[in-house]
């Protein structure tokens, strides 16, 4: 391999060979059905399965750059990349529940397609699957370091859910702060980024310093990432997104734009505060945001995320071509936005 672009493939592919090693054991006798909804989730089977529909596994991706960045065998951490790719969409189908959504990447999602109980369990089989893809650690780890990782990343869950529980209860208050904003996303979507760098260096025996850096890289990349995606979910293209970017103005969703409209006071919040914004007006709220500034304002604070992620990074003190890799991988967050 002789480009960044090179590793990554070759990492994505054994990655995505150890996932579905992981779930071929499921598809016995009676249970078909249960191994079909759990491979329909991660994109592999169904109307509309392929590339588009797994998504593009960038957690387990950055877990595995981030051990071989560390100077570590990045192919003795594969089972921990399937770990934290499992929480992900375990924690993907508790979210559309708990949203209400029938769509993610322009599929149904799974409790739309078999029901709500069928998609909680759904999700509760990923989840006990990531904490036995751990184990597939010791084939060739130290046992304290297997015992570090499931602390480290039962700690994320645990993360995860108070990030989604501020989520849920902000839906039924008319403002937030942006302090309280981050805290939310902090939980929800940076944290297993931030699990995810940091159990790859953990993973490389990188020292407690080292750790650190590569942990704090992945939290900003992961505080970036949800920028962008609020940022999208106004002005993103559909067609690209796999989302309608009328969703989450109809929904009321406190995302990071629309609390900096709410901050700016003017034409915008003051509909806003209104409430019951009706489809045909999306187009023009998203202009009042746009004209006040949030737009611009939204992409700096991604770009500056993201260049403190990069920081992080360089203080990592990471090695070859992963490095670059996780240089590319932060670069496309802006490009997400152009």
């Amino acid at each position: 391999m002789s480009t960044p672009d090179e590793l990554t493939h070759t990492m994505r592919i054994v990655l995505e060979n150890e996932l579905q090693t992981q779930l071929e054991s499921l598809a016995q006798p009676p249970y078909q059905q249960y191994h079909e909804m759990l491979a329909y989730h991660m994109g592999w089977v169904g109307e509309g399965a392929g590339p588009k529909a797994t998504g593009k596994r960038i957690r387990p991706t950055i877990l595995l750059l981030c051990t071989a960045a560390g100077g570590g065998d990045w192919q003795k951490a594969v089972p921990a990349a399937a770990a934290v790719e499992f929480v992900h969409n375990f924690s993907l189908i508790h979210d559309d529940i708990e949203d209400n959504s029938h769509y993610r990447r322009g599929r149904l999602t799974v409790w739309a397609k078999w029901g709500l109980s069928q998609g909680v369990n759904a999700g509760d089989a990923l989840f006990t699957l990531s904490h036995l893809a751990l184990h597939r650690l010791s084939d060739s780890l130290p046992i304290e370091m297997i015992l570090q990782s499931a602390k480290l990343l039962l700690e994320t869950c645990l993360q995860l859910t108070q990030g989604q529980f501020l989520d849920i209860t902000f839906e039924n208050r008319s403002e937030i702060s942006l302090e309280e904003y981050l805290t939310m996303i902090e939980g929800k979507t940076a944290a297993l980024f931030a699990t995810s760098a940091h159990l790859g260096s953990l993973l490389a025996n990188c020292n407690p310093l080292r750790q650190n850096h590569f942990r704090q890289f992945g939290k900003f990349l992961g505080l970036a990432f949800q920028v962008v995606d609020d940022l999208l979910g106004i002005w993103g293209d559909e067609a690209l997104t796999g989302k309608s970017a009328s969703s989450d103005l109809l929904s009321g969703k406190k995302t990071y734009p629309v609390i900096l409209g709410l901050e700016a006071n003017g034409a915008f919040a003051k509909r806003w505060r209104e409430g019951h914004i009706q489809p045909d007006e999306v187009v023009e709220l998203a202009a009042w945001l746009e004209e006040e500034g949030i737009r611009a304002a939204t992409q700096a604070e991604a770009q500056r995320l993201t260049q403190q992620a990069l920081m992080e990074l360089d203080a990592a003190h990471p090695v070859g071509l992963a490095f670059e890799a996780l240089t590319q991988i932060a670069a496309q967050m802006s490009e997400r936005i152009q």
